[in-house]
């Protein structure tokens, strides 16, 4: 990839839709070696950081079969439904390699719009939205010393919006009693925010198939797949690889995401899960 259309992709994904989906690459174009070309190509685009206690940088997203309490179970790795989400970095990327026999639909939503949306439907509870919420530390984040911390769904820093939200371990801090725990309104605030996401009229819905390339801007969309039935044949089963992405030309943030992201400045290298000593 040459520099303007590495800088053409940045632009849009942080000034723009927040979305570059690239369709123009042919089931041929994918290589013998994805995992390594994935990995360069992203870094074009942006540095990437850790998804894993194991220092990983390329994720592979498949359904592995494990059961909803295993411990190793992180969300893509399932067949399920997901919820509206964010991930802990500035961009994250796909490369599908096969798509799935029925289902796994992509859904993308703007997190601006959906603010406005709560901003004038339920301005109380958009007021608790841009409160913090605590977040469980991940099971596997093993890296991280801290058992929870806590962060705002929207926020505002010199002017620049974020969004950034993770259901999952909002609703894991809750349960756990070493944690915060969520107010009755702070409920009915995340509740309705999935409500708002869910709202068909807002969203983009697209399924990658091979070759397919997604890239988003975590503080300006949400994203979900819905589930999927995969093919019997082991080769022939949905298998996507994940990419988490620093960006240079990123956006502050508020300063209460330094202890999860490691810096709130805007272009500097942050995000990610640091690997495990």
């Amino acid at each position: 990839m040459n520099s303007k259309k590495a800088e053409s992709i940045r632009k849009e994904l942080e000034e723009n839709s927040g979305m570059i989906l690239l369709k123009n690459f042919s089931q041929e174009s994918v290589p013998t070696d994805p995992i390594s070309w994935f990995l360069e190509f992203s870094r074009h685009i942006g540095t990437p950081v850790s998804q894993s206690e194991k220092g990983e940088f390329i994720l592979s997203i498949r359904n592995l079969g494990f059961e909803i309490d295993d411990p190793r179970t992180r969300g893509p790795n399932t067949n399920r439904k997901l919820g509206f989400h964010t991930d802990r970095c500035d961009v994250i990327g796909f490369l599908c390699l096969q798509e799935a026999k029925k289902g796994g639909e992509n859904q993308v939503v703007k997190s601006q719009e959906v603010e406005a949306i709560i901003r004038v439907e339920r301005p109380d509870l958009h007021q608790t939205l841009c409160l913090p919420f605590p977040y469980k530390r991940h099971v596997v984040d093993q890296g991280n010393p801290l058992p929870f911390c806590m962060q705002p769904v929207f926020s505002w820093k010199k002017n620049y919006f974020a969004c950034s939200y993770l259901r999952v371990l909002i609703d894991r801090a809750d349960a756990d009693p070493e944690c915060p725990k969520l107010s009755a309104i702070q409920k009915e605030a995340i509740n309705f925010f999935d409500e708002v996401c869910g709202r068909k009229e807002i969203q983009d819905r697209f399924t990658l198939s091979r070759g397919d390339l997604l890239f988003l801007n975590n503080w300006t969309t949400l994203h979900r797949r819905t589930s999927f039935e995969d093919w019997e044949e082991p080769g022939r089963k949905r298998h996507l690889l994940r990419v988490w992405l620093s960006m240079p030309n990123s956006r502050p943030l508020d300063e209460s995401f330094r202890p999860n992201f490691g810096a709130v400045e805007a272009g500097v290298l942050r995000g990610g899960m640091p690997p495990s000593k």
